[in-house]
């Protein structure tokens, strides 16, 4: 009994093998949760596609994949002194350390380590990276062959928000390769401008793929929860522990899945157009007036929670008396796999 995600094992592979296909130089991405399948999984998964590295989130994360799979571990989160397990890391011949900052590169060319390394370049993203302008001091600091720097990176802004990163993944990949010929590694970008920058830049290139590689295609994932209990209730009956009064006969029903589960656990949304943030109003405002509708469906439709999800079961209420499930029932519940963890995965035929 639990949360369980369930796979058409042989479709989701035959997705992966399709982007393997048509990414050239793919690098998957297994950080966080896994993407709902947990990192050890993605880790024999990736694996068994044959790659040569595999991209994880945090240092943290290495121990978490370094037994399934063979390959390089690339650490996406910039390389920091002090922070824990840093240094320890450096001693691993398989890890390759993502710098951004000049003076953390001055570091790990002063450890005697001879760390490998990937250069981040600052991108419209904003959020980690080396400035075009600080590359004459990253020019110097190299001439000290202190690091073994196997590429830059370039972590690009959703192609969606932009219109397409092309143009400025080439403008950044060229002012890297000017000061050292390494492959470039690039995220978030096209099929078409990926081809383009493949064809135009002289260069050894790797893509950082993760959401549409696990994630992406047609692949017919479902989640289901199991029914633990169920309560019939009357009209202004007290229930749960805040004892929510009830409007109509019907029932409760106690399905697993909570918190821990990430069940109502929402990531921000962009809201980027007029109907996403009418649908945010709305519920919004349903939410204000005490009521909030759960990710479960029960006899067709969501139903409402009773109360917010407890830490690994949540109450739902269903009115009347008609598509009422059994326990051990199992229904269908729509939980975003970027912030879930499931109790099992079942890839089935």
């Amino acid at each position: 009994m639990g949360v369980v995600l369930h796979v058409p094992a042989a479709d989701w592979r035959a997705h992966k093998r399709r982007v393997q296909a048509a990414s050239p130089g793919l690098v998957p991405v297994a950080k966080g949760n896994g993407y709902g399948f947990g990192l050890a999984r993605l880790a024999a998964e990736a694996e068994a596609l044959g790659v040569d590295t595999l991209a994880v989130g945090t240092g943290a994360e290495v121990a978490a994949v370094r037994d399934a799979f063979s390959g390089r571990i690339v650490v996406l989160q910039p390389w920091r002194p002090g922070e824990t397990g840093a240094e320890e890391l450096l001693e691993d011949p398989r890890v390759i350390h993502t710098v951004s900052r000049v003076a953390d590169l001055e570091r790990l060319t002063a450890s005697g380590r001879r760390p490998s390394v990937a250069l981040e370049l600052l991108t419209s993203m904003k959020r980690h990276g080396l400035a075009v302008s600080e590359l004459q001091a990253v020019r110097k600091v190299l001439e000290a062959d202190g690091v073994d720097l196997l590429g830059w990176t370039i972590h690009l802004p959703m192609p969606a928000a932009t219109g397409g990163n092309g143009a400025e993944a080439e403008r950044l990949a060229k002012a890297g390769l000017a000061v050292r010929q390494v492959p470039i590694w690039f995220s978030h970008l096209t099929a078409a401008d990926y081809a383009h920058c493949r064809a135009t830049l002289y260069s050894e290139t790797r893509l950082r793929v993760g959401t549409e590689l696990w994630l992406g295609g047609s692949v017919r994932r479902r989640i289901t929860a199991t029914v633990l209990d169920v309560h019939p209730v009357s009209r202004g009956e007290h229930v749960g522990y805040w004892q929510r009064s009830l409007p109509a006969d019907g029932h409760v029903v106690v399905v697993s899945g909570g918190t821990a589960h990430g069940i109502a656990l929402e990531a921000p949304t962009a809201a980027a157009n007029p109907r996403q943030r009418l649908i945010s109003a709305v519920n919004g405002s349903v939410e204000a007036l005490g009521w909030a509708r759960s990710p479960y469906t029960i006899a067709g439709k969501k139903r409402w929670f009773v109360e917010p999800p407890h830490m690994q079961s949540s109450m739902v209420y269903v009115p009347g008396s008609k598509g009422i499930p059994a326990v051990g029932d199992e229904v269908l519940v729509e939980l975003r796999l970027t912030t879930a963890t499931v109790d099992e995965v079942r890839l089935e035929n």
